[in-house]
């Protein structure tokens, strides 16, 4: 098949979820024989190779702007790949869903991977929050497929917009350490740390996660792997500002973390990896957390507890910082049942995260869609 993918910022990145979905499920798609276009912003990428690996790269103009980058990059793209001998087209993102009209009226088979309920996130001002939860609606009239990631995703759309999706979650690759000087690198001791390794947006929850490290008493340190999405944006600079005010000695600002393979060595090397993600489905940033070999703290959501199996393969906790500050206060006094949890995560990648069974999946749906 002739499969073109839109609606990220493009290839290589290591930027977000969208990023390492694509940069996963693509690479096996053009090993299974297909031929897979990716649309890149023309404006992020000073070296523009025409294939990577095995991937046809496309790059078109974006407006550069908090809301409208990925908005005017998408419209942009969209009309590219409806236009060009496609057997199917995949976007992501819901901000996405009203441009399925183009190849809907065109009748060129499409489908949306909406991720989660973006118009939740308190990043967005109302305009955006509209957009994003119209948008949605749109998608679910225009795309032949919806695409959800977990099986709580599945339950809220069908119950907010009355469809029947396809669930297909997310993958992980099962790693472990190669390069454990990074952690001195950071100013680490191996297995002396907890990590926190994601945009610094407020329901991602860094802030409750330094209260109740602070709390708990920890004489461990907590290092924060991670950055705002745009300079200048009140929202975020405020937040930061906040976290610095709640932390203590121990916990250390790392900032972005983009080297290859460094956060992988950060996991790693960790004793404890804590998850606030509160919206959103699965999580690719707690797949990847199991595959490492982490003990995982994770903030109790039904997507969260999802991929742990309520607690068997990690700690659930309370939206409360003295609730996680308890788990990790038992966690401490009980350093073999963190040894169990550790050596158990990867398991939970083998039986239903691999990105050979949800590239698997997609093949299907691709194949499904496109004879129709």
């Amino acid at each position: 098949m002739r499969i073109a993918i839109l609606g990220i910022r493009g290839l290589p990145s290591t930027y977000s979820g969208y990023e390492t979905f694509v940069g996963e499920l693509a690479p096996r798609l053009v090993q299974r024989g297909h031929e897979v276009t990716i649309y890149c912003r023309k404006k992020l990428y000073e070296d523009r190779p025409a294939i990577h690996e095995g991937m046809r790269m496309r790059y078109l103009p974006s407006l550069e702007h908090k809301f409208l980058s990925t908005l005017s990059h998408s419209f942009f793209a969209m009309v590219d790949a409806t236009f060009r001998r496609n057997d199917v087209v995949l976007a992501v993102n819901a901000a996405n869903g009203m441009f399925g009209i183009i190849p809907r009226l065109l009748g060129k088979p499409c489908l949306l991977n909406v991720d989660g309920m973006e118009w939740l996130r308190p990043k967005w001002n109302a305009l955006g929050k509209f957009v994003f939860k119209n948008s949605a609606r749109l998608g679910t009239w225009f795309y032949d497929e919806i695409v959800t990631d977990a099986e709580e995703m599945h339950r809220l759309y069908a119950k907010q917009f009355g469809i029947d999706s396809t669930y297909i979650a997310y993958g992980a690759n099962i790693e472990s350490s190669n390069n454990a000087k990074v952690v001195e690198e950071n100013g680490l001791k191996r297995g002396e740390y907890y990590l926190i390794a994601s945009r610094l947006v407020p329901d991602n929850n860094a802030d409750l996660i330094v209260e109740a490290f602070v709390k708990s008493g920890s004489k461990r340190t907590l290092a924060i792997a991670g950055g705002a999405d745009y300079k200048g944006n009140t929202v975020e600079r405020e937040f930061i500002d906040r976290l610095k005010g709640l932390a203590n000695d121990r916990v250390k600002f790392l900032g972005h973390v983009g080297k290859p393979g460094h956060v992988k060595e950060l996991h790693c090397n960790c004793f404890g990896y804590i998850h606030g993600h509160q919206f959103g489905g699965i999580n690719p940033s707690l797949l990847k957390a199991l595959g490492y070999g982490n003990l995982i703290f994770a903030l109790d959501t039904p997507f969260n507890a999802e991929v742990l199996e309520n607690g068997n393969y990690g700690v659930l906790y309370g939206r409360s910082a003295d609730e996680l500050a308890n788990r990790i206060g038992e966690i401490e006094k009980d350093l073999p049942r963190a040894k169990r949890l550790r050596k158990r995560a990867p398991d939970r990648i083998r039986e239903r995260f691999t990105w050979d069974r949800i590239t698997d999946e997609y093949e299907t749906l691709f194949r499904k869609v496109a004879n129709r």
